[in-house]
């Protein structure tokens, strides 16, 4: 197994690596009405269901305005990492597929989404939609995996110097379905996290619902290595389950962008993708 890639964070390391809390699961289809901008058109309806966390998967649709930015290196030693400028494509950009955390931001409702779409020229890009600067042009459809017994919040983290979203817990949650979120730290490997994340909680196995976040470059096995350090990513496909020997064992895929403008998807190796800055993750809980 190669070295595992690390980049220096401005502030201290914080002790615990993995924060996470669980709650009773709660699954809602709905649908970005037109004429909203994203964030209102996803909190509105999550706030209606009573969830304080939640991670949304969006399809299809439209929209129109649009504005986004792309990662990018720190000006400064004050962030790893930082953000380009920001990209306003004119006329409709239709949206592939992307990731949606839900929380509040100084006691507002607020989303992090990361995305693909078609541009109106018809290229495809990547990266960091604004959550109120884009507005829904055509309807998107939309599932939440949400939980109304954890509180999402950006807080402010000194290791990165961003605020974050970190899940709280609440009350426990009752019987049924659970499913755990979380927030995973700064060179951290993805995989031996949602694993542990599953082991934390007493989950026999688990499937990763949404999941928004930047890993160091990537490695895959289906697609070329990407060396960029800074990439804004978002989960495709997530399973933990126990392998052959009993232990439990992840498989992950995702989409990215990088710095440099590169796309790139496929099934990560496990072991070799380190989270850059952050990496926001629920895992539905399942029977192994």
């Amino acid at each position: 197994m190669a070295e595992l890639r690390r980049i220096t964070q401005p502030g201290p390391v914080a002790a615990e690596r993995i924060e996470s809390a669980v709650g009773a699961l709660k699954v809602l289809d709905f649908t970005l009405q037109a004429g909203l901008t994203i964030n209102a058109a996803i909190c509105g309806p999550l706030l209606e269901a009573g969830m304080g966390a939640a991670q949304v998967e969006i399809f299809g649709g439209a929209f129109g305005p649009f504005t986004y930015v792309m990662p990018a290196a720190s000006p400064d030693a004050t962030h790893a990492a930082w953000y380009s400028r920001a990209f306003s494509p004119e006329g409709v950009t239709k949206l592939e597929r992307g990731n949606v955390t839900f929380g509040r931001k100084e006691g507002a409702p607020f989303i992090h989404c990361h995305a693909f779409w078609i541009e109106p020229d018809g290229s495809r890009h990547g990266g960091h939609v604004m959550p109120h600067e884009a507005v829904v042009a055509e309807p998107i459809r939309a599932r939440a995996y949400g939980a109304a017994e954890v509180e999402t919040t950006a807080d402010f983290d000194p290791e990165t110097n961003f605020p974050l979203f970190t899940p709280h817990a609440g009350n426990a949650p009752a019987d049924g379905p659970r499913i755990a979120f979380a927030r995973v730290r700064p060179n951290t490997e993805l995989f031996g996290a949602v694993e542990e994340i599953c082991r934390r909680h007493g989950f026999k196995g688990g499937r990763l619902r949404g999941g928004v976040g930047s890993i160091i470059g990537a490695r895959f096995h289906d697609a070329p290595p990407v060396e960029d350090y800074a990439t804004e990513v978002f989960v495709t496909s997530g399973v933990i389950a126990p392998d052959a020997s009993g232990t439990l064992a992840a498989d992950i895929s995702l989409s990215l962008v990088g710095l440099s403008g590169v796309l790139a998807e496929g099934r990560l190796v496990r072991g070799e993708n380190p989270v850059l800055i952050t990496f926001e993750l629920a895992v539905e809980e399942t029977a192994g």
